[in-house]
């Protein structure tokens, strides 16, 4: 199932579910993002993925306890890039609170890209979710003001 969005500069994004056939351009994408972009998202530094780190990311992922999307912006009329990847994952102890995280690629962060896939990241949140329990670097400005949108943050 797919959702048109607009990014606030008039792109055109959609947003898709996040496919275990997806594993190698995860990988990729990965590999493309910034050192300073891949420690604000896993809060230390990681320079590859692992593959216990794979399997949580991309296999794991089942839509029901786990969901991933991904945001593909329209790069030109014909032609959509993967920018984004926003989760939510129940946490088992806790059945109606949830992890987020919204990484963006670094040549996409600043145009509005989490903003248009937070609210069908919140739609499609695995079933019960009431509120969100997340870790966010306090030098990290881009997340904290997204969990600001989404409520009360302490």
């Amino acid at each position: 199932m797919a959702d048109q969005v607009w990014l606030p500069d008039g792109t055109e994004a959609w947003v898709l579910p996040l496919l275990h056939s997806d594993r190698e351009r995860f990988v990729e994408e990965f590999e493309a993002l910034s050192p300073d972009s891949r420690r604000r998202r896993f809060l230390s530094p990681v320079v590859h993925l692992s593959d216990a780190l794979l399997q949580s990311l991309v296999d794991d992922v089942d839509g029901i306890d786990h969901v991933a999307l991904v945001l593909f912006a329209a790069t030109d009329a014909d032609d959509f890039e993967p920018v984004a990847i926003g989760r939510m994952v129940r946490y088992p102890d806790l059945p109606d609170a949830a992890d987020i995280a919204v990484t963006v690629k670094d040549s996409w962060q600043g145009r509005g890209v989490a903003s248009a896939l937070l609210p069908v990241l919140l739609e499609r949140r695995p079933a019960g979710v009431t509120h969100v329990l997340t870790e966010v670097a306090a030098d990290n400005p881009a997340s904290l003001a997204m969990l600001h949108k989404l409520g009360p943050v302490t």
